[in-house]
């Protein structure tokens, strides 16, 4: 099953590794990626995720010899592989004998959710906790307590959320333990197991804010920008209920899609609900549940605070792996006709909403993605991206001198990667209003950066014209527009300026 995993991923890298490019998410993570080889640190130097996925994703760039895409995904794709050895490890050692057909629905039934390749880190992480968290429920014991704390502390390294999650249902969990028998004498010592290997597994951060200048202020300040600035941690959208069938004409295949997304953000609600009714049921019949089923559920609703905070696709896919592992384990316990039944169910479900989302197979399907070289390397991408590319490169190569930087705000921090050129802005995704103070510093940036060009994207995040990028960042704005010459306002809905010095 190992080989069969390793041979899939390896599969899907080359099937479609050089399709599709999001300069914005992918883009952030590429341009952070790049300059931690140049020297920087993620969050002090620039706008970042938590410092773990630029140092893994790097450490690949700089064994392959690429700053480019390829690297970038190859990188992502080796971690959604360990990811998958450990679930299966787990699931193939605590269920019964199954069909290795069995196993092949459940793993293409996981890894269509596992897209685009920079969110692969946020895909992979719940599966690893939802492993992991099995093989302590399993068989506790000291070992066990502390090698699920050092996996939540790693966790927490590629992403403070995945950490928050991970603890959460990890406490749960332990609770549960130690209850199961009606005994809580042994609790505070395998809390205290568990806590120690938090730490250790979380000292690459806490090594980094005792010991890199100014990293402790930048990461306080990012807790202060989420908790009491803006107050949430996504741009919230309305939940697209099943019932909601927006209205006017639609094809049947899209009206079917829409329900089937909707279906699975009411899934993992139903499945977290009905899954703590039945576990509380087990407890007080003194039975012992499936202890990935177990897992699942624990993580289903710290998992589904992430999906409804911003009710996209993006958000539902890392809340998705608890309830596919849950069910898949369910399942494997369930009489034959109803384990196929419902598996085949379950996977055709997840082609029909997930296999056009795929970049290959949209591109074959719609007939409107081409050929492109970037940064080096040939990708095929959609019109409107090319377009956006064709555009970059036409500036940078009329108009950017060699030796000047450029100015790129506020959706496009791929565009620094590929241009090669290192952001006047610490604020590379400027996505969220920010107070005066902070524009203030970043203008003062700007100044000491000196960029040639400064390209603004006129378009508003959602539609929401309270989130352009003169609105969220007035004073910045007011800043390009003072000393910055503007000379083209209708391409792609884009403002050209060069500096007036």
């Amino acid at each position: 099953m190992f080989l069969i995993i390793g041979g899939l991923v390896l599969l899907c890298f080359f099937f479609e590794g050089r399709y599709g490019l999001d300069l914005s998410d992918e883009g952030f993570l590429w341009y952070g990626s790049q300059r931690v080889l140049e020297g920087e640190v993620p969050l002090r130097d620039f706008a970042s995720y938590d410092i773990g996925r630029y140092y893994w994703t790097a450490a690949f760039m700089k064994l392959l010899g690429s700053n480019g895409l390829l690297s970038l995904r190859a990188a992502a794709m080796l971690f959604q592989a360990l990811a998958l050895w450990i679930i299966f490890f787990i699931l193939i050692n605590t269920s019964s004998k199954q069909n290795i057909l069995y196993w092949l629905i459940a793993l293409t039934s996981l890894m269509l959710w596992m897209l685009p390749p920079y969110r692969l880190y946020d895909i992979s992480l719940p599966i690893i906790l939802t492993g992991v968290l099995a093989w302590l429920i399993q068989q506790p014991s000291r070992f066990r307590y502390f090698l699920t704390g050092l996996t939540v502390g790693l966790a927490a390294v590629f992403g403070r959320n995945h950490g928050l999650y991970g603890a959460l249902a990890s406490v749960i969990a332990i609770l549960f333990l130690h209850t199961k028998s009606g005994k809580t004498t042994h609790f505070i010592e395998s809390l205290l197991f568990w806590s120690l290997g938090v730490l250790l597994g979380y000292s690459p951060v806490l090594a980094f804010l005792a010991f890199v200048p100014g990293f402790a202020e930048a990461f306080l300040d990012s807790f202060k920008f989420l908790l009491f600035e803006i107050k949430m941690t996504n741009q919230p959208l309305p939940v697209p209920w099943p019932w909601l069938l927006p209205a006017g004409k639609t094809s049947l295949f899209l009206a079917v899609r829409y329900i089937l997304r909707g279906s699975f953000f009411v899934a993992i609600l139903l499945f977290g609900i009905i899954g703590t009714v039945w576990l509380v049921r087990e407890k007080l019949r003194r039975r012992s549940p499936s202890p990935v089923f177990a897992s699942a559920v624990f993580l289903t609703f710290p998992y589904a605070h992430y999906a409804f905070s911003r009710a996209d696709m993006l958000h539902l896919m890392p809340a998705m792996p608890p309830f596919i592992i849950g069910s898949i384990s369910l399942l494997s316990r369930c009489s034959a006709k109803a384990k196929w039944l419902f598996a085949l169910v379950l996977c055709v479900a997840c082609i029909f909403l997930m296999l056009p989302l795929h970049p290959r197979i949209s591109c074959h399907f719609s007939e409107t993605c081409t050929t492109m070289i970037v940064a080096g390397e040939n990708l095929t991408v959609d019109l409107k991206t090319a377009e956006k590319l064709t555009i970059l490169k036409k500036i940078s190569a009329r108009l950017l001198p060699p030796n000047r930087t450029l100015l790129i705000a506020p959706f496009s921090p791929g565009a620094y990667a590929m241009l090669g050129r290192k952001s006047p802005m610490w604020d590379i995704y400027a996505l969220f209003p920010r107070n005066d103070a902070f524009q203030q510093r970043e203008i003062e940036r700007i100044k000491m950066a000196n960029p040639y060009l400064a390209l603004i994207d006129n378009s508003c995040l959602d539609g929401n014209n309270s989130l352009c990028f003169r609105k969220t960042h007035p004073l910045i704005y007011q800043f390009i527009n003072d000393n910055f010459i503007l000379l083209n306002d209708s391409t792609a809905n884009l403002s050209i300026y060069m500096n007036k010095r």
